[in-house]
């Protein structure tokens, strides 16, 4: 069946039929589908359209068909173009030329507005609690290891000491961010689009407060033309996936690094890597390595999406159809690598004593001597000199930073004082740092009390 066709004299052809069909991938809206038509079942009765008894026989009707479209059954050699159509087809088999009046001024543009934007906001609290259980993940770990100390990176070369739940607090700031962005876009989506009809607004006079307060919805929308052709909401979504792909990405890299036996500081769980089919030795990181491939499926998505809506002409366009896939499928793998980086993260052990001693060997502690100078008179621009010389002295005579002493340090440059020799170990020179934001041991210990009650106040 069509919900169109009387103006044309001829049906579709079947090439026209299997290129704009979308049942295959719209069915997941099944459930938003009948649950927005109930609601609409309820205006029309506040209109007229529909009696009590006729509102309660279509709402009956759709709650049977909201349990029998979990089935797979229910799609069985269904032919209809899409999800809203086919629940039309089983509305008429439950209570025949009533299923009729249910399209009584609403529009199928509105009605899929209403559908993403009920399955959206349900995906979004989904992957908001993935976030959530990630964040607690990575405040476990840090807390496990409060006392270790590893090399910070600068491109890619051991830069400065810092602890080891300073360096994990940083994703927390990047994951945070990410929930925050997601609030928006749920915020941006949850936004009631019914009785905006077509494009011009509906006929009737629906009372569309009522129907969003019965949808659970934040607010009404503004703008008819405006809702027929917005996507922006779920370009929103799409958008804060992409951040927290990239976030993933991001800490996936420097554990694959980490888990190497370069570089031997983390060990990870047996549950969340694989072997290989060749070399018996091989502890593969196929976890991380999947998340950060995942990475250009979102991001595919993403700009499938806007190229997609790029320069689209007010107000729906049919190719707005082509929303749906790239959404359902960035949802599906934003979520499932959170749950995975949680799952890994668990798994994993730090090999405190391994990043210690690079910090130890390496000059991790340069910035530490060169400030030390600055704060005994010595003008910045010189201790960095003589810093610097320090450096390629050691180099020459292949001396760890450990290797010199207060009586050598002063012989090399008499504007080091006796004092200087303790910050030739990465752990003193640390606790210069605890300034709001830096990685001493009691500005760390704070951040990661105010982290554990910023965790707490996000939503569930």
């Amino acid at each position: 069946m069509k919900l169109w066709g009387g103006r044309f004299e001829t049906g579709p052809s079947e090439i026209f039929e299997r290129f704009s069909e979308s049942l295959s991938f719209d069915k997941r809206l099944a459930d938003c589908d009948c649950r927005g038509s109930q609601a609409f079942a309820r205006a029309l009765m506040r209109v007229g359209i529909l009696t009590d008894t006729e509102c309660a026989q279509l709402v009956e009707a759709f709650e049977t068909i909201r349990y029998q479209a979990q089935h797979p059954d229910f799609y069985l050699n269904a032919t209809d173009e899409d999800i809203h159509t086919l629940i039309i087809r089983k509305l008429k088999d439950h209570v025949g030329p009533l299923a009729d009046k249910i399209h009584t001024g609403r529009s199928r543009n509105e009605q899929v507005s209403l559908d993403i934007r009920l399955w959206l906001r349900e995906e979004i609290d989904q992957v908001h609690a993935h976030l959530k259980a990630l964040l607690d993940a990575l405040l476990t770990i840090a807390k496990a290891y409060p006392h270790a100390i590893i090399p910070g990176y600068t491109h890619t070369r051991r830069a400065q000491a810092v602890l080891w739940p300073h360096y994990i607090l940083a994703y927390f700031e990047m994951f945070s961010r990410d929930a925050e962005r997601l609030s928006d876009a749920r915020r941006r989506t949850d936004v009631m689009p019914l009785g905006s009809g077509a494009l011009a607004g509906s006929g009737f006079p629906f009372d569309r407060d009522a129907i969003a307060a019965d949808l659970g919805f934040a607010a009404i929308t503004r703008n008819s033309m405006d809702v027929s052709g917005d996507r922006d909401f779920a370009l929103d979504f799409l958008y804060a996936a992409s951040m927290i792909m990239l976030h993933l990405s991001r800490f996936c890299e420097d554990w694959i690094l980490y888990a190497s036996e370069e570089f031997g500081w983390i060990e990870l769980g047996d549950e969340v890597t694989s072997g290989s089919s060749l070399m018996p030795q091989k502890k593969n990181p196929d976890s991380l390595e999947l998340i950060r491939g995942k990475c250009g499926r979102v991001y595919g998505a993403m700009n499938a999406l806007f190229l997609t809506m790029k320069g689209l002409p007010m107000t729906y366009n049919r190719d707005m159809q082509e929303d749906k896939e790239p959404l359902f499928d960035a949802a599906r793998q934003v979520g499932l690598s959170l749950q995975m980086a949680e799952a890994l993260i668990r798994s994993a052990k730090l090999n405190e004593a391994k990043p210690e001693a690079a910090a130890e060997e390496s000059w991790v502690i340069a910035t530490d001597l060169a400030e030390e100078l600055a704060r005994s008179g010595t003008p910045f621009h010189q201790g960095h000199q003589i810093v610097g010389r320090l450096m390629l002295e050691s180099v020459r005579l292949g001396k760890k930073p450990s290797d010199w002493t207060s009586e050598t340090l002063q012989a090399f440059a008499p504007e080091f004082k006796p004092e200087a020799a303790r910050l030739l170990h990465p752990r003193e020179g640390m606790k210069s740092r605890e300034i709001p934001g830096g990685t001493g041991p009691q500005a760390v210990a704070k951040a990661l009390d105010e982290a554990q009650t910023r965790l707490a106040a996000l939503r569930p």
